[in-house]
C-alpha cells in the first residue's frame, strides 16, 4: 500500500507485463550465461510449437514493452513500476522461493545521473516506510563500451593465468561472463579475485563523472552508502551504476534489492538506443 503514493509523487505509472514470456526476451536481455537463464527458467513449448518462459525477472519485459508499443515517441523518461510474481526454479531456502513476489521501477529514455539518484532514492524509501532495518547501500560503476571490453579482456587473462586455483563454473565462464567470478562462494575463487584488476579502476572520465554526480546527488539527500568495486549482480545487461541493498538480517540471501543502469538492453530487444535504470525488490525479503 506505501508504493503506489510514494511511486506517483515521482512520475511513475503503473505497468502490468505477462506472466509468460518468449524465451528470446530473457536468452538476450538477462545473457544467455547467467544461471537465471542456464539454469533457473520455466520454459515450455506451447501448442503453436513457440518457446515460453514464466518471467524471472521483470526489467526484460518492461524493455519489450517499450520497444514494441513505440513508447519511445513519449516524452521522455518514461517511468513506470510494478509488481507481481516472478519464477524461478531455485533450491528453496529461507528468503527463496520458486514463486516469489517483486516490486521494482524502471526510467528509460535518459542517461541523466539525477535519475540513477532519484531511483535509489525511491528504493531507499520504500525499504524505510515498509521497516526494513539494518539495511545497507552498496553502489559501483561498471563503465560502458570499450573501457568495459577492454578491461573484460584483461580479466580474462588474468583468470587464465590463475585458472588451477578456481571452481569449475568460474571457470566454465571465463569466456561468457569473467566479471561473475567477483561473486564466487568458492574459497579459492575469492584468494584470486582478492588480487584482481577492478572495473572501476578503468572506466573512462565520462563514466567516471557520471558516477561522481549520482553519488553527490546521494550525499544530497542524505543516503548513506558504500562504494563496493566488486559489486556484480547476476545479470548481463547492467552499464554504468549498479547498486544493492543488503541487510545483515537475512543470512546468506542477504540482498533485498538492487538494480542498476542498462543502457543497450531495449536496443538488443529490438527497440531504439535508449538508456534505462532499475531496480527490483523482493517482498518477502523486504
Amino acid at each position: 500500500g506505501v508504493a503506489a503514493p510514494l511511486f506517483a509523487q515521482s512520475g511513475y505509472g503503473r505497468i502490468d507485463t505477462p506472466i509468460f514470456e518468449d524465451t528470446a526476451v530473457f536468452a538476450r536481455g538477462v545473457g544467455a550465461s547467467t544461471d537465471i537463464v542456464s539454469k533457473e527458467m520455466y520454459t515450455f513449448t506451447d501448442q503453436g510449437d513457440r518457446s515460453i518462459t514464466l518471467r524471472p525477472e521483470g526489467t526484460a519485459p518492461v524493455c519489450r514493452a517499450y520497444a514494441e508499443h513505440g513508447m519511445h515517441k513519449l516524452p521522455q523518461p518514461v517511468k513506470l513500476w510494478y509488481e507481481g510474481p516472478f519464477f524461478r526454479q531455485e533450491a528453496p531456502q529461507a528468503g527463496r522461493y520458486r514463486q516469489f513476489f517483486q516490486i521494482g521501477t524502471e526510467a528509460l529514455g535518459s542517461d541523466d545521473p539525477a535519475l540513477d539518484a532519484e531511483s535509489i532514492v525511491l528504493l531507499a524509501r520504500l525499504l524505510e516506510k515498509a521497516g526494513a532495518t539494518g539495511t545497507r547501500l552498496r553502489i559501483g560503476s561498471l563503465g560502458s563500451g570499450a573501457e568495459r571490453a577492454e578491461y573484460s579482456e584483461s580479466l580474462k587473462a588474468y583468470l587464465r593465468a590463475n585458472e588451477s586455483e578456481l571452481s569449475e563454473d568460474v571457470k566454465e565462464r571465463i569466456d561468457l561472463n569473467p566479471l561473475r567470478a567477483f561473486d564466487a562462494k568458492h574459497e579459492g575463487t575469492q584468494r584470486v579475485m582478492a588480487e584482481a584488476p577492478r572495473l572501476i579502476d578503468s572506466i573512462s572520465a565520462d563514466d567516471r563523472a557520471h558516477f561522481d554526480e549520482v553519488l553527490a546527488l546521494l550525499d544530497a539527500a542524505g543516503v548513506a552508502y558504500e562504494i563496493d568495486p566488486t559489486l556484480v549482480r547476476g545479470l548481463d545487461y547492467y552499464t554504468r551504476t549498479l547498486f544493492e541493498f543488503t541487510s545483515d538480517k537475512l543470512g546468506a540471501q542477504s540482498g533485498v534489492g538492487g538494480g542498476g543502469r542498462y543502457d543497450g538492453l531495449v536496443e538488443m530487444l529490438g527497440g531504439p538506443a535508449t538508456p534505462g535504470i532499475g531496480w527490483a525488490a523482493g517482498i518477502e525479503r523486504t
